[in-house]
Formats: structure tokens, C-alpha cells, sequence
């Protein structure tokens, strides 16, 4: 679950962001104030729903009176023409808020189908898949919600959850051991160090000075298998780079423990759902 208030902040955002100075003209114009309506929410393709909750406050905040039930709540599977909500009230409340709603539902949606993906095809082995920080900026919150109705895992939220010595640090840092050393002297009993790694070299370096979690960054899966053999459960080995739903079944494999993608949150297709009109009175 996402704390009510993070979800009432992006989606107030996005509503006056549509609304601008004048709210709906269209609508007002154009729908009478007492027609009442019944609509649904409804899955074109099949997929991952994620989100529910921000649709909800999208109609609520246009319109309290407005009820939204849920059929199919986050993390379920949905196939194409399958109904995830119930939305009535107001029709001029609904078509105000419909777009906003769809705005998170779509793209949170699809997220989560593209992470199941990535999560199905590695179940038979010891494996997650994990997010990244490659967000959008101030929905990362609900990006990596969305990553865990798939069955993911989430990285960390920040630059302050923990440690993440990247190549660039290490060169600027004059050499791994050198930013490890570092790195141990500032973080807290209760930050996790984990420093990227591109060669089998650098591996070994970092496995005498030690860290928590080692990203194996673009390594094939004949690197990755010895990666793994010299980490010996030390610590954390993640996969990273080029990671896709065809080749990350092989890259489990090799026995990682997590395997990242940044695409899941800024490349994922929008799930396709619609809002269908039942009833109108």
C-alpha cells in the first residue's frame, strides 16, 4: 500500500495541472448537472493492473460523490474486455476526472505487466528482478508500487537509501579500493555498500576489500557463472545491463540473486485500458 497523502499530492498535481483556470469547460458546457452515469473501467489488453488507488482519488477529488469499486484490485492479472472497476455518480464528475485517473492507471499498469514478465520467466530460479532509480521525476514512489504489484523488487528510492559506488565514482574515487575504503568510513551500521563492477578483475578486487552487493554491470552469461562462483555468497551479486524478457531467464540462471532493469519504469508500454459509459440517466 502507498500512504494516502503521497497519492492525494501527485494526483492533486495532475488535476490542476488538466483543470488550469477554468476547469472543465468542456464538460460544464456541454453535460447537464444532474445526469447521472455508470461506467467501467475496462482492460483492451491483457496484463498487470497497478494504480487503483490513484484513479480513485483522481474521481473523488473532482467529485466526492462519486463511487469507485474495485473488481480486480492491484497486482491482478487482467485479460482483454475483463471489467477492474465500477465508477458512478456524476457524469460531469467522471469525465472530469477520467483522464487524470487513466493518466496513472496506464502507465502504472504497464509497468507492472512488464515486470511480471521479467518475473514469470525467472521463477524457477533464486532470482528477482529489481527497479532502478530511472523514474520520472516525483512519481518515483509510484513507479516502484507499480514494480511490486509485478512481482518485483524495488532498488533503492534514493541517493540516501544507500551506497552505490557506479564507475564513475570509482574513477573519480582513484581506483576501487580506494572508494570502498571511503565509502566504509562514512556510511552508518545500518547502510548497505554495493559498488558495479564491468570485469572479472575488478571482482576480485572488490571481494578482497569486501562490500554487501556487487552489480554486475553488462557481463554475458559466461562471465556472470564465474561471477558468481568467485562471489561464493560473500555478497549480493546483481545483473545489470541489456536485461530483456527473452534474455533474462538465461541470466538467472547463472545464478545471480537480483536482476535490474531501468526500463521497466521508463520504457514500459502503457497497459490500454478505457473507461466505458453502461448507463446513463
Amino acid at each position: 500500500m502507498i500512504p494516502y497523502l503521497l497519492v492525494e499530492q501527485a494526483v492533486r498535481a495532475g488535476l490542476l495541472e488538466d483543470l488550469g483556470r477554468a476547469g472543465d469547460i468542456t464538460t460544464e458546457a456541454v453535460v447537464p448537472s444532474e445526469r447521472r452515469a455508470v461506467c467501467t473501467l475496462v482492460a483492451r489488453d491483457p496484463g498487470v493492473v497497478a494504480g487503483l488507488d490513484f484513479a480513485r482519488a483522481a474521481f473523488a477529488m473532482v467529485d466526492p460523490s462519486v463511487n469507485f469499486n474495485v473488481r480486480l484490485p492491484d497486482a491482478s492479472r487482467v485479460a482483454p474486455g475483463e471489467v477492474i472497476a465500477e465508477i458512478s455518480g456524476s457524469a460531469r464528475g467522471i469525465l472530469t476526472g477520467e483522464r487524470v485517473a487513466l493518466n496513472f492507471l496506464g502507465p502504472l499498469s504497464g509497468i507492472a505487466t512488464a515486470t511480471r514478465g521479467i518475473a514469470d520467466a525467472i521463477k524457477h530460479t533464486k532470482a528477482r528482478i529489481t527497479c532502478t532509480r530511472k523514474t520520472t521525476p516525483g512519481l518515483r514512489f509510484a513507479q516502484k508500487y507499480a514494480v511490486r504489484c509485478g512481482g518485483g523488487a524495488n532498488h533503492r528510492f534514493g541517493l540516501d537509501d544507500a551506497i552505490l559506488i557506479k564507475d564513475n565514482h570509482i574513477a573519480l574515487a582513484g581506483g576501487i579500493i580506494p572508494a570502498l575504503r571511503a565509502a566504509k568510513r562514512m556510511a552508518g551500521h545500518l547502510v548497505k555498500i554495493e559498488i558495479e563492477v564491468d570485469t572479472l578483475e575488478q571482482l576480485q578486487e572488490v571481494l578482497r576489500e569486501g562490500a554487501d552487493a556487487v552489480l554486475l554491470d553488462n557481463m554475458d552469461t559466461t562471465q556472470l557463472r564465474q561471477a558468481v562462483a568467485m562471489i561464493d555468497g560473500k555478497a549480493i551479486a546483481e545483473a545489470s545491463g541489456r536485461i530483456t524478457p527473452a534474455s533474462a531467464a538465461g541470466i538467472a540462471e547463472t545464478g545471480v540473486d537480483l536482476i535490474s532493469a531501468g526500463w521497466l519504469t521508463h520504457s514500459a508500454k502503457v497497459l490500454d485500458i478505457g473507461l466505458d459509459f453502461v448507463r446513463v440517466s
